[in-house]
């Protein structure tokens, strides 16, 4: 008789898909890329207000042990300004960022595998996060399941965030994606469902477009926000950054966590969605498993949750435990507690960090791309937008970059597991390298320009010199026109006028010629025949 497989009584399963934002027409005017999301009356985006600036009932211990988590400087980006009595209610500082939720969603209904009964995974929420000074935007959704096989409950880690298929395979069914999927309300009625069996529109668009076709379930949910190569247009359009899978986090109250076998915890680890039995890979590939992608401080029979286990690679963070520890499951201050509020913020910053290093390369390619060094107004653009990016990398770097943020021993062992496989500081380093070569180009053409103009000055000043001195010798002058008629006096004062100007002009049309006669004149190495060559050389072709 062949044993049951393990039960997850609860899974908590958050998508965190970060996106690039692109703005033209009203959104472009807009100072922050939300304000034309409120401004649209018909969006099912709402602003949602944050635990601390709404009701105070609505403020729970689980917030309170939330904010005390992180670093002061840490709390003043993910919270806002703290409030002195002597500040009025409308000097308190707003977050480094702002959410919007919509309320029409409320299941998800999935098919894994073809043949397999549907699940309705209940949404607990889905949110836009933006970020001041950042074009970039979050899609956020936690969904919850109960009583699922631990199969399928890898299956859908493995399967439901994806933006769009992979491939197909010789039955047409699409490749590591759910084989259906749909949005449905709170009457079940079908709001969105997935087209990713719908092959050739996907194939088509890339031909077409050069980029991938977000599937129609996706697209639908953010709305109004539109693909930058979709086929529709509007002001707010995003565009990928990352990998086509969406970062996960899970979390599984299991009924008996000590049965899970070594596989089951690399297939959870690494989402590799549900086996045999088996290790989806070499055992070699794999020896390293447990000091690379686990924290095991609660993997013990002790403790208020025992065995509770961590596992990351930078993609995905799952906590797994035993249902029956009631701290493990307790919703205000157990583990569940942490893994919707601590666990939640560090998975997002470091995600939101790397979406927006990426958007700062992003940015330097697509304004190396437009560079037309031929184009005089195109080389100010550009100019333009690298100091743009500049400006844009120094406001993140003080705001938004930090390697530190909790004294906490879980909080900061675990944000470090996620910077360290997401590889976050390396790319910093790279993307600030970029910036910084492309400001000093900047700075190094502006010199250049300024010591063109110096030396086109010089000569200028050098010839006109001569004149100067010539004319203006013991105070002559070479006309007596002081007691001439006043018209006549205006005439010469005009010619000497215009044939100064004119002068003044070929000169400094003439003058990196003129400065190169400048140069060999000063060479005392270079014989006259030289020098005289490159006086004529000034009016040769």
């Amino acid at each position: 008789m062949s044993t049951p497989p393990v039960q997850v009584e609860t899974l908590h399963q958050i998508l965190l898909w970060p996106l690039r934002l692109l703005r033209s027409g009203e959104a472009a005017r807009s100072r922050r890329p939300w304000e034309w999301l409120q401004a649209q009356t018909d969006s099912p985006w709402r602003e949602l207000q944050d635990e601390y600036t709404g009701e105070p009932d609505k403020f729970h211990e689980r917030h309170y042990q939330e904010f005390l988590t992180f670093l002061p400087y840490v709390q003043r980006v993910l919270f806002g300004e703290g409030r002195s009595p002597q500040q009025a209610d409308d000097c308190l500082g707003e977050s480094g960022m702002k959410t919007f939720r919509r309320y029409d969603v409320a299941a998800f209904e999935v098919v894994t595998q073809p043949g397999r009964a549907p699940l309705r995974l209940q949404v607990v929420h889905i949110d836009l996060i933006f970020f001041y000074d950042i074009d970039a935007v979050l899609l956020n959704v936690e969904l919850r399941g109960e009583q699922l096989p631990l199969p399928e409950a890898q299956e859908l880690l493995y399967r439901l965030g994806r933006a769009y298929p992979a491939g197909w395979d010789e039955r047409g069914l699409p490749l590591h994606c759910l084989a259906e999927s749909r949005f449905l309300d709170a009457e079940g009625r079908v709001l969105a469902e997935s087209d990713t069996r719908e092959r050739e529109p996907f194939i088509a668009h890339v031909q077409q477009r050069r980029a991938p076709r977000i599937a129609r379930h996706w697209a639908w949910l953010l709305e109004p926000l539109v693909p930058d190569h979709g086929e529709k247009s509007g002001p707010l359009r995003y565009r990928q950054v990352e990998y086509y899978r969406m970062p996960v986090m899970a979390y599984l109250a299991l009924d008996d966590p000590q049965r899970l076998s070594r596989a089951d915890f690399v297939r959870l680890g690494l989402v590799c969605g549900a086996g045999d039995g088996q290790l989806p890979y070499g055992e070699q590939h794999l020896a390293e498993f447990e000091a690379r992608h686990c924290w095991d401080r609660f993997w013990c029979s002790q403790g208020a949750a025992p065995y509770t286990r961590y596992l990351s690679c930078g993609h995905a963070l799952v906590v797994l435990g035993s249902a029956r520890a009631s701290f493990f499951t307790h919703r205000e201050r157990g583990v569940l507690a942490q893994f919707r509020h601590q666990h939640f913020m560090l998975f997002l910053l470091v995600h939101f960090q790397k979406a927006a290093l990426l958007m700062f390369s992003d940015r330097l390619v697509d304004a190396l791309r437009r560079l037309n060094i031929g184009d005089v107004e195109n080389v100010r653009i550009f100019k333009r937008e690298i100091r743009a990016c500049f400006e844009g990398f120094l406001r993140f770097t003080h705001r938004y970059w930090f390697l530190d943020v909790s004294e906490q021993v879980q909080a900061r062992a675990l944000h470090r597991l996620l910077l360290q496989h997401l590889e976050v500081q390396p790319l910093y380093a790279e993307v600030k390298q970029r910036i910084e070569d492309m400001a000093q180009y900047l700075e190094t053409d502006n010199v250049r320009r300024q010591a063109n103009t110096v030396v086109r000055l010089t000569v200028v000043t050098i010839f006109g010199l001569v004149g100067t001195i010539t004319t203006g010798f013991l105070g002559m002058n070479l006309l007596a026109e002081a007691d001439s008629p006043l018209w006549q006096r205006l005439a010469v004062f005009g010619l000497t006028l215009g044939a100064t100007l004119w002068l003044t002009a070929y000169t400094i049309v003439k003058s990196k010629r003129l400065s190169d006669f400048l140069d060999a004149l000063s060479d005392e190495r270079l014989p006259l025949r030289a020098k005289l060559g490159s006086l004529l050389a000034v009016w040769r072709e």
